[in-house]
């Protein structure tokens, strides 16, 4: 049944895709501005995401020292893994396939699969959402500097002011005062508008992604080695890796389930935005975006039916 659940969730989200698609192959949307909904998605959409998921929950002294666990685990985890992928890729980091590698390799879809996705199979734990909301600003943070400076192979971007100056970080700002207030933004008109703009970052994603999809000749998708093997590292070793970590913590249930599913989210489309904004290797994140996503109808679920070990 959890098979279903879960094939069905990612299936219908796959479906947001297709109006992207539809737009660019009946050219009412050139492939050349594909990046700026990617700068909306991260700047704005993104940012409100922070914002909204925050504002699920109430703020206790339990729950902040879990957000901090949560926080440290999700750093480990993909900074441990860029690490590895770093190590093993550098002397062909020449090429741009295996920088974008090592991130696609890495990041997961935490925040536009993953919070749907964590409503729906756990409908009675609104903190994953929130869980969810740390996990991606954890990537962000690695994202703005870590990440971009191996996508662009340079080290300009691991400075203090992509840190704590990126989208992410500036919604937090707004997020964490109203967090330990208590204070509810909903039910006004500026709140409101800050819920829609957030609810728009799954079916933002997908637009982008059906776009990038009708711009890029399937064959180089199916047929790139690499990109499998990114794949493999990403959707298969990464939530065997999540599931061994918290297997042994003692932690609750529901907060090892919520970091096994993000663990299980496909190959981040974030890796396919920095890419647009850098202006690195945009065929390669957009291939390695689109393979991973779509796959994921099927990873997700199988990975899904080792949840009962935790």
């Amino acid at each position: 049944m959890e098979f279903i659940v879960t094939m069905t969730t990612v299936g219908v989200m796959l479906l947001y895709s297709a109006p992207g698609f539809a737009l660019v192959k009946c050219k009412k949307i050139k492939a050349e501005s594909i990046s700026a909904f990617a700068t909306v998605l991260m700047y704005v959409c993104q940012s409100c995401l922070v914002i909204y998921s925050f504002q699920k929950v109430d703020y206790t002294p339990a729950l902040f020292r879990n957000m901090a666990i949560f926080f440290a685990l999700a750093v480990l985890m993909q900074a441990g893994l860029m690490g590895i992928y770093f190590l093993a890729f550098r002397k062909r980091y020449k090429s741009v396939r295996y920088r974008i590698a090592t991130i696609a390799g890495a990041f997961g879809n935490c925040a536009f699969m993953g919070v749907p996705l964590l409503e729906h199979l756990l409908p009675h734990y609104p903190t994953a959402v929130v869980f969810s909301a740390v996990y991606s600003i954890s990537m962000n943070l690695l994202g703005w500097t870590v990440a971009s400076a191996v996508i662009a192979n340079d080290k300009k971007y691991i400075r203090p002011r992509n840190f704590f100056l990126n989208p992410s970080m500036i919604a937090l700002y707004v997020a964490l005062p109203l967090f330990f207030t208590h204070t509810y933004i909903g039910g006004n008109v500026f709140g409101d508008a800050i819920f829609l703009l957030a609810k728009m970052t799954t079916p933002m994603c997908m637009l982008i992604m059906g776009m990038r999809l009708a711009c890029v000749p399937l064959k180089r998708v199916i047929t790139s080695r690499l990109n499998y093997f990114t794949l493999f590292l990403k959707q298969f070793i990464m939530p065997l890796l999540g599931l061994l970590v918290v297997f042994f913590l003692p932690l609750e249930h529901d907060m090892k389930m919520t970091f096994f599913i993000i663990c299980c989210c496909p190959i981040a489309s974030v890796v396919l935005n920095y890419s647009e904004m850098i202006g690195e290797g945009q065929d390669v994140a957009a291939n390695l975006v689109l393979l991973g996503t779509f796959s994921s109808i099927i990873t997700i679920p199988i990975m899904m039916t080792l949840s009962r070990f935790i």
